[in-house]
């Protein structure tokens, strides 16, 4: 009788250990989570698009100037390279051969502003582009269209990683010195005008030298190379009026390339242009205090531009 017990006792426990293992599984089975890890991803052989070939790599140190486009969605249509859902107020960029994910501080050479930004894309696929932002992150830096950056890859501590994972913004870096910045925007190369920078999704073609395989990572996307066409002469673009030079501070909203676009701008907001080093800046003000300033902020936020900063008056 005994013996009896102990075996049913036995197979009790057996079968409760059976179905507390069976429980203790379907969380795994169920679970998801909004983004990947961090764990890096292998990188992918040598790829083609447009006739140019990139080949990905893990520099020990990563420091370039060039100029930053907008990305408007992923290289895989609504996911990136990484296989991550493309989010566009996430704080996140597409370089061409930076490993995935990566981190870098990106600099806005007109303003010193520096920014983190979590990699996990393949782009832009313009030569004359270094890194292509989203929304969120464009808006974080405060530039708009293509604009002059310095690209610097690092590595951030864990918890600013987890908030740009969680498609939040971790805290800004120190402005860069205007002596620095001086010398970054003396390597910068000339910007070609601007077709599209829009990512469109296509596979690419193979490159001469090796083959690119189908299906891997950053593969899947091309944009045509731009096609030189004869354009007739245009007229010297009209002067822009000088910046008003009294007053302690301006409210910028915006720097472009592109003078037309600048004036644009300023035309829509009542605001002025000034130009230095190939790029226009677009501002409101000039303004005797910061307080004052806050008018100039409120002012472009109402028409849509709600990352605009007060910064002093150099035109004096």
């Amino acid at each position: 009788m005994l013996l009896n017990n102990k075996g049913l006792f036995g197979t009790a426990i057996m079968l409760a250990l059976i179905g507390g293992g069976a429980c203790a599984a379907q969380p795994q089975q169920a679970g998801s989570v909004a983004m990947a890890g961090d764990t890096p991803i292998p990188l992918e052989p040598p790829y083609a698009v447009g006739g140019v070939t990139y080949t990905p790599a893990d520099p020990a140190s990563y420091d370039e100037v060039g100029y930053a486009g907008a990305i408007e969605d992923g290289s895989r249509g609504g996911s990136t390279a990484t296989g991550e859902a493309f989010m566009p107020s996430a704080i996140t960029a597409a370089h061409k051969t930076l490993p995935l994910p990566s981190y870098v501080e990106v600099t806005a050479l007109d303003s010193g502003r520096t920014i983190l930004v979590r990699v996990n894309d393949r782009g832009p696929m313009r030569n004359d582009q270094l890194i292509a932002l989203t929304p969120g992150a464009a808006a974080q830096l405060g530039v708009a269209g293509i604009a002059a950056v310095r690209v610097r890859r690092v590595n951030p501590p864990d918890q600013e990683r987890a908030v740009l994972r969680g498609h939040g913004q971790a805290a800004e870096r120190l402005e860069t010195p205007a002596a620095l910045l001086k010398v970054l925007r003396e390597k910068l190369g000339p910007v070609r005008p601007a077709a599209s920078t829009r990512m469109a999704a296509a596979k690419p073609r193979p490159a001469a030298a090796k083959p690119v395989s189908a299906g891997r990572p950053g593969a899947d996307f091309d944009t045509p190379a731009p096609k030189l066409v004869a354009q007739p002469a245009k007229p010297a673009p009209r002067p822009t009026p000088a910046p008003p030079t009294t007053g302690g501070y301006v409210v910028q909203v915006g720097a472009f390339s592109s003078q037309a676009r600048a004036d644009s701008l300023a035309k829509r907001l009542g605001a002025h242009v000034a130009s230095g080093d190939g790029i226009w800046r677009v501002r409101l003000g000039p303004y005797a205090t910061q307080q004052a300033a806050q008018t100039g902020v409120r002012h472009a936020a109402a028409k849509g531009f709600e990352n605009s900063r007060i910064m002093a008056n150099d035109a004096r």
